[in-house]
């Protein structure tokens, strides 16, 4: 086996690892399948407020890591809070909703 071949089996092998761990979660990282789980529960949620008349005008964030949704940004009544908290709640794959709105 000449030099040359071996070293592109070694690149090879160093990258098809580099790719397995990439995709493997850990507890600071999300796998692919759970990124996209959390992007779709986001865009669901992004849909929800934006349906609610009170709702679609305030400046509201959603994020999402592994089924867990944190609501941020200013609202402008404790029922805002209460509606994008229930929104967040009743879609499915939510496991936990951190509500951090603030009232201004």
């Amino acid at each position: 086996m000449s030099k040359l071949h071996r070293i592109v089996n070694l690149l090879i092998c160093a990258g098809l690892i580099t790719v397995f761990m990439g995709c493997a979660s850990t507890q600071k990282s999300e796998s692919t399948g759970q990124y996209i789980d959390d992007s779709v529960i986001t865009t669901k949620i992004k849909a929800g407020i934006l349906e609610e008349d009170k709702l679609k005008t305030l400046q509201i964030n959603v994020k999402t890591y592994k089924g867990v949704v944190q609501l941020s940004g200013f609202v402008d009544s404790q029922q805002s809070v209460t509606k994008a908290g229930e929104i967040a709640r009743r879609v499915e794959g939510v496991k936990d909703v951190k509500n951090d709105l603030v009232v201004k």
